[in-house]
């Protein structure tokens, strides 16, 4: 029986071929960055899918040429300001790492344009990604001011090893589809208008394939995943902190007042 998708009124969803089911991020004039309703509803759908018989393989994308241009600014400005908000985003981006990579059902990723914060955690955490040549893909977490916590301890060093996971990730540089892909951060980089083709062939091939052998052995490999899975929940609860600290004050500042941060370089730590 399929499961009904209507209650998740933030997300669309599609269903471009027979037992495929297609997540759509629309925001028109904010490169689909997530709102806290879509956050929330990101979070939980993957428990739906899981359970839904009539899906054997998930395509998800970004509308108008971009995936996510990460979380919107006011979601960091409230969990700055509101302890009942800053914990409901803990539980939400915990639930968000973990429901997909319990999701029994292979998920495709059609990375294009920016692909940032927690829109970048779909992108890698799905089984397959795939991205276009100009895709710009960054973790952006420590330029704010915050630990990068949302998903990167647990599934950077795995997809590109330590060394580069830690340029990448103190830095906040910038990646492009083909240098991702050279280092293993994504799966495959094609041209970007073959991007939403791509992906979609590949969940057709799912479609195909015995359903216990393609579920268990996602399963399996996903336990390197739960291994990392305390090293992720520090980092996530170190990024909680960094709420309340005066580091993502300052970075988001800057961002508002479209200018340069300016930090203490004076850190206790």
């Amino acid at each position: 029986m399929s499961s009904d998708y209507t209650r998740f009124t933030n997300l669309k969803f599609g269903r471009p071929s027979e037992r495929i089911l297609e997540i759509i991020l629309d925001v028109p004039g904010k490169l689909n960055a997530l709102n806290a309703a879509m956050h929330t509803e990101l979070a939980e759908v993957w428990r739906v899918i899981d359970a839904d018989t009539s899906v054997s393989a998930v395509l998800i994308r970004g509308a108008g040429g971009a995936f996510c241009a990460g979380g919107d600014l006011s979601m960091v400005e409230n969990n700055m300001t509101d302890w009942e908000t800053l914990l409901t985003s803990w539980k939400e981006a915990k639930n968000l790492v973990y429901n997909i990579i319990n999701c029994s059902k292979p998920i495709v990723s059609a990375l294009e344009g920016p692909v940032v914060g927690a829109g970048l955690t779909v992108g890698l955490l799905a089984d397959i990604s795939i991205t276009g040549r100009t895709t710009r893909i960054i973790d952006g977490h420590t330029k704010l001011g915050v630990v990068a916590g949302d998903h990167a301890a647990i599934i950077w060093p795995i997809l590109c090893g330590m060394a580069k996971a830690k340029y990448y990730l103190l830095l906040c540089e910038t990646l492009n589809g083909e240098e991702a892909e050279r280092i293993g951060v994504v799966s495959m980089c094609v041209d970007d208008d073959k991007v939403l083709t791509t992906a979609l062939s590949i969940c057709e091939k799912f479609v195909k394939l015995p359903p216990a052998a393609v579920r268990m052995t996602k399963y399996s490999l996903n336990n390197w995943l739960r291994t990392a899975g305390p090293t992720f929940d520090a980092s996530l609860a170190l990024e909680m902190l960094g709420m309340k600290g005066p580091e993502v004050k300052e970075g988001v500042s800057a961002l508002r007042e479209k200018r340069k941060p300016s930090f203490d370089p004076s850190c206790p730590l």
